[in-house]
C-alpha cells in the first residue's frame, strides 16, 4: 500500500477494532511528527485541521443565521 487511495480502500474493509488500532497509530505518528498538534492529552489529539474544521462549522451556522 503506497498511496492514500490504497489505504482508504483498505480501511473500509476493517472492523471496528482494526479502525481503532489504525486511529491509535495515526495519533502516535502525529505526536512523533508534532506537526500541527494543538492539544495532545488523554482524550486524544486535536490538530490545526480539527480546529479549522470546527471554526468553519461555527461560521456556517452564523452565516445561515444572517441570511
Amino acid at each position: 500500500m503506497s498511496t492514500v487511495a490504497d489505504i482508504t480502500s483498505a480501511l473500509s474493509q476493517l472492523d471496528i477494532q482494526g479502525l481503532l488500532e489504525v486511529e491509535g497509530r495515526l495519533h502516535s505518528l502525529q505526536r512523533e511528527k508534532s506537526t500541527g498538534v494543538i492539544f495532545d492529552d488523554d482524550y486524544g489529539v486535536w490538530t490545526m485541521e480539527d480546529q479549522a474544521s470546527a471554526a468553519a462549522e461555527a461560521f456556517a451556522v452564523l452565516d445561515a443565521d444572517e441570511a
